[in-house]
């Protein structure tokens, strides 16, 4: 896959992740023209339902396409024993240095009772995206150039949760896209056996929930580590 600049970069530290925090979020980005991209951090295997990271893969790719994702890469990092460390920041800075996204979508939280990758993935975005922009390093960058992210916003997975309580809040519409976020998921049978199929309509009322707090059809919630600002209020308010 040859070197291309995106828009926007999702990560996640398994395949699904990103589909299920921000699927929807991205097919809408990708129809509205924007080069769209996902960065695995590990291959999610071993897991229960898998017969082999190959086919992990493969599901993550046709999931990639159903939401128009044009690029999605896979660190090779170590799934179930994924950790904030300096290595693992160099590695993703490197992609934030080769695409050069002006959006990184990071995980946002911990998910007690679930994976503790999840909050792993959020601190190393962090300082991944820090990382990035860092001069008189370029021993440890193949030399590829720095680059300075102007957004870094956070999805969540917090299903259990009644609500995020963090400031800085935005409802995406994802009313029109709420079908195809739920059949890339599907493309993870691995992820979703029969004993799993309960979950699309727990997500499906969850989005719904979300959009419905503001007036759409459905929604995804992004937050922001620094408070919102816009120059146009109507245009904000009332956008298109």
């Amino acid at each position: 896959m040859s070197d291309q600049t995106l828009d926007v970069i999702a990560v996640g530290a398994h395949p699904d992740d990103v589909e299920i925090g921000c699927g929807g979020v991205l097919a809408r980005l990708a129809d509205q023209g924007h080069r769209v991209g996902i960065v695995d951090l590990t291959d999610g295997e071993p897991t229960p339902c898998s017969p082999g990271p190959e086919v992990r893969l493969a599901e993550a790719q046709q999931a990639a396409a159903v939401l128009g994702v044009q690029v999605r890469r896979t660190l090779e990092l170590p799934n179930r024993r994924l950790f904030d460390s300096f290595e693992a920041r160099v590695a993703l800075a490197k992609e934030f240095r080769r695409y050069r996204p002006r959006l990184v979508l990071a995980l946002g939280n911990k998910t007690p009772l679930a994976s503790p990758d999840h909050y792993q993935a959020m601190l190393l975005t962090e300082a991944a995206v820090f990382y990035s922009r860092l001069t008189k390093w370029d021993d440890y960058f193949e030399g590829l150039p720095t680059h300075h992210v102007p957004r870094l916003l956070y999805y969540r997975l917090d299903l259990h949760s009644l609500g995020p309580e963090e400031p800085n809040r935005l409802v995406v519409d994802i009313g029109p896209y709420l079908d195809r976020k739920l059949q890339a998921l599907a493309c993870y049978q691995t992820q979703f056996p029969p004993k799993k199929q309960h979950l699309f309509q727990r997500l499906r009322t969850f989005n719904e929930q979300q959009g419905m707090a503001v007036g759409f059809a459905a929604g995804e919630v992004l937050i922001s580590p620094i408070p919102l600002g816009t120059p146009d209020l109507m245009g904000f308010l009332f956008p298109g």
